[in-house]
């Protein structure tokens, strides 16, 4: 049976929605749909690059209490409420997981409320981020 370890915040809508933060199933990590507003001082940045940066960080905390890293990351999910906001989430987004480069989907849905302009959920390996890593080019 693999060890499963189930990371709440205390986030009102965990409750609410019956859900973890963060779920690993041995090295396997699955962070939910994280926004960026300041766990600490409940501030919500207007700027949606900086809710994009606030969001990560927001995961790289997630995944430390279970021994992972931003760099263990291996697939992203970008959802960003306003299409002309998508340039300026990209750029934000591209400088903090520059050198990690997991997959990456980038959406625009409605989010659950119009003061989030972006929310992101990721996938991670634990350890991933020492693994020998191959990139490769190919031409589709």
């Amino acid at each position: 049976m693999p060890d499963i370890i189930k990371i709440k915040t205390g986030n009102k809508f965990e409750d609410h929605g019956s859900y973890s933060r963060l779920v690993a199933v041995d090295d396997l990590i699955f962070v939910s749909n994280t926004a960026g507003r300041n766990p600490r001082t409940k501030v919500l940045p207007d700027d949606p690059a900086e809710q994009a940066l606030q969001a990560l960080s927001n995961i790289e905390g997630a995944l430390a209490a279970v021994g992972a890293t931003l760099e263990d990351v291996v697939a992203a999910r970008v959802f960003v409420q306003f299409p002309q906001d998508v340039e300026a989430v990209m750029t934000a987004y591209g400088n903090r997981m520059r050198g990690i480069n997991p997959t990456l989907t980038m959406t625009c849905p409605p989010l659950g409320s119009l003061q989030y302009k972006v929310e992101i959920e990721v996938t991670a390996w634990r350890g991933a981020s020492k693994a020998d890593v191959k990139e490769m080019r190919i031409t589709l």
